[in-house]
């Protein structure tokens, strides 16, 4: 049998410490505990960076060495029978430290870090004593790594973070767990940790869930966490309580596993990201590789991909909606936002109706929806109702919530009653002189001071608001469907759009937890203005005889969530259609107007495609009779590379009219607004990466090193 070992691991520790001069150091923390039951002592480590929960504990090269230097001082010892490791209150560990990668040159400094990781943690899965990994809170990629590196692990009902993230950022479970997860849990539970919920926005598993899929042997609440997990730990070592683990099953099911994880990877990125694909390769080794053989095979695969521009793209992806969606370029001073204690919507629609569930849940002030007639409003407020309800039977809500909630909830078809709004939505039909039309009532019902906010997605803040008294306090407030998924807001000022109302509307998207990106009144804003870009070209080369097949899967390589005849599907043909034609307005033949649109909107054709019965799309013999087509077809390379370039054109005039104040926006609103994977940092590392921006715009858009590798 082999067994992992490095070489001169205090020496390794020292190198790799200095690439992160800045790191915050994670302290081991050990003290002894006399363990119920007739136990014995026991060492228990308690992880902690000296920040409260704001900042979480993660493991860099110098919090990596002082949990190595706590672990040999407890082996070193023979008069404890135990070791338990736990983190501060509600967080055990956020992962590595991420911040020092940027300063990785070479493959070897890659490959030190995941011999690191391994070399530390692997003492608690080799050490002559039981260990115990108690998951107090928060425990993400090497923060979960580390409790399956112990024999045992109990996790507190109330954790609200537990998962490997890796793959979402375009690594993989490199400190261990590739190959402990599936030999754990079964290959299946392992692909659906370790690919799906990554893949899937990072969805992460709370307390009961990581207990139910048998990650933990044992969980407890929240108040005497740490005092009951301890009591468990003392009945293992004392032989009065067996763990019982069901067997793996490493046939056919295993294999099945990894094949259903590689569809997954497909369906996410195309193939355009390799974490997610090697991480399926170690998992399909996991099933007869020893322990050790698969952490050297894992310092491989992340030393590969520590090097790689998906991982820098990546990461600069994380590191924008970590610091720059929280703190909005070009924001005024927080301190001129005005309070919000009632809202209302104008509106009892679809959207207006997830818009009212979102801003009572979140607020939670009275928010009042009006309609033309009683029976829209009352649909809008049983659509509300029913969500709620919804919300309660999946144990989000109590029943005191639920109620709360609703009762905060009314409607009304007389705009008088948001005399005392101080936040008023319009979310009414995308027509110009409607929304004028409502604003100008709306104005002779509201205070001077009462925002009025408008979901528009394409249309001007600043016309929206020319003929009003104050138009100062007309702000954008465009949201993305589906409202209560995606967390972008664009907030848009308008001309005259003041600094309290934009103060306000900042302060307002923060309390509704969306990230809000600072945007100039232009058509279409950021967002639909490059979709529309983008999709402007594909429909294009379909017009010029394409075929549609092939038009449609042009842009796989990016990695793209959904293809781009499937985003028409999703947005719909007339809303396409309308964006298109605004923009045709403002920006002339940039922005074409396909006739082809216009024949399935006015046959009310809900897209391209119709759907089989199993759910794969195809182009019908009656879409097909509506099109008319040239003799003039691109292959799949040329129609991603015209639409590529056309993106880095747009951007580069976004950028010069000031839509926003820089490229890291125009890459944050992509990521947040449309869902475009991590590995591709947004868009302008891509283009910088592919030559396409100095090829279009004669310059590349981020400086020399953002979301790159140079190697040697």
């Amino acid at each position: 049998m082999s067994t992992y070992t490095v070489p001169d691991l205090q020496t390794l520790i020292s190198d790799a410490s200095a690439l992160a001069p800045d790191e915050v150091v994670t302290k081991a923390l050990s003290r002894d505990v006399q363990l119920p039951h007739g136990a014995g002592t026991a060492v228990l480590i308690t992880l902690d960076n000296g920040f409260d929960h704001t900042k979480p504990n993660v493991f860099g090269p110098r919090g990596l060495g002082n949990l190595n230097a706590a672990l040999d001082a407890a082996l070193g010892r023979d008069d404890i029978t135990a070791i338990a490791v736990t983190g501060k209150p509600f967080i055990l560990a956020a992962g590595a430290d991420l911040t020092g990668v940027p300063r990785i040159t070479t493959r070897g400094q890659a490959k030190t870090i995941a011999q690191i990781g391994h070399a530390v943690f692997n003492k608690l899965g080799t050490a002559p004593v039981p260990t115990f990994g108690l998951i107090n809170g928060l425990a993400i990629g090497g923060g979960l790594e580390i409790a399956l590196h112990c024999r045992y692990r109990t996790v507190s009902a109330v954790a609200p973070a537990v998962g490997l993230s890796e793959c979402f950022l375009g690594m993989l479970p490199g400190w261990g767990g590739s190959f402990l997860l599936p030999n754990l849990i079964g290959a299946d539970k392992a692909v659906t940790v370790i690919i799906e919920n990554a893949l899937n926005q990072n969805r992460l598993l709370k307390g009961p869930q990581v207990q139910a899929l048998g990650i933990a042997d044992a969980i407890f609440d929240g108040a005497d966490f740490l005092e009951r997990s301890l009591d468990w730990a003392g009945r293992v070592v004392a032989g009065d309580l067996e763990v019982q683990r069901p067997d793996i099953d490493r046939g056919a099911a295993w294999d099945e596993a990894v094949t259903r994880g590689l569809a997954l990877a497909d369906q996410k990125v195309s193939g355009a990201a390799p974490g997610p694909y090697r991480a399926l390769e170690l998992i399909q080794a996991a099933k007869s590789t020893e322990a050790a053989d698969a952490f050297r095979a894992e310092d491989e695969a992340l030393a590969d991909l520590l090097m790689s521009p998906e991982l820098r793209s990546g990461l600069y992806a994380f590191d924008l909606i970590q610091k720059r969606a929280r703190r909005p370029a070009g924001a005024p001073d927080r301190t001129l936002a005005r309070g919000v204690t009632k809202v209302g919507i104008v509106g009892a629609g679809l959207m207006a109706s997830q818009l009212a569930l979102l801003f009572v849940r979140r607020l939670e002030v009275p928010v009042i929806m009006s309609d033309l007639d009683q029976d829209r409003v009352q649909k809008g407020l049983g659509y509300v109702t029913a969500e709620v309800d919804k919300l309660l039977g999946k144990g989000r809500l109590t029943t005191d919530q639920a109620n709360r909630l609703k009762t905060l909830v009314s409607g009304t078809t007389d705009q008088s009653d948001f005399a005392d709004c101080d936040f008023v939505l319009e979310a009414v039909f995308e027509q110009l002189d409607v929304k004028k039309q409502v604003f100008a009532d709306l104005e002779k019902q509201v205070s001077p001071e009462c925002v009025l906010a408008t979901n528009t997605s394409s249309l001007s803040i600043t016309e929206m608001a020319a003929d009003l008294q104050h138009p100062e306090r007309v702000v954008g407030f465009h949201f993305f469907n589906p409202v209560a998924v995606l967390p972008l807001l664009e907030v848009v000022r308008g001309e005259r759009t003041d600094d309290a109302t934009l103060a306000t509307a900042l302060a307002v998207a923060k309390n509704l937890r969306k990230n809000a990106v600072l945007v100039k009144d232009a058509p279409a804003f950021v967002v639909n203005r490059l979709l529309t870009r983008l999709m402007g070209e594909v429909i294009k080369a379909v017009d010029e005889g394409t075929p549609i097949k092939v038009a449609d899967a042009a842009l796989r390589p990016l990695g793209l969530p959904m293809s781009p005849f499937v985003l028409l599907q999703l947005v719909g043909p007339a809303v396409a259609l309308h964006v298109a034609e605004t923009l045709h307005a403002a920006f002339g033949s940039r922005f074409p107007v396909s006739e082809n649109l216009r024949a399935l909107v006015s046959a009310r054709r809900a897209g391209i495609y119709d759907w089989t019965p199993g759910g794969k799309p195809y182009v019908s013999e009656e879409t097909l009779s509506l099109l008319t087509v040239r003799d003039t077809p691109s292959s799949a390379e040329e129609v991603r590379l015209r639409a590529v370039s056309a993106l880095a054109e747009e951007i580069a005039l976004m950028l010069a009219d000031g839509v926003v104040e820089a490229p890291m926006d125009i890459d944050l609103c992509l990521i947040l607004g449309a869902g475009w994977p991590m590995h591709l940092g947004g868009i302008t590392p891509y283009l910088d990466r592919e030559g396409i921006s100095e090829k279009v715009v004669g310059r590349r858009f981020l400086p020399p090193g953002v979301a790159s590798v140079s190697l040697p």
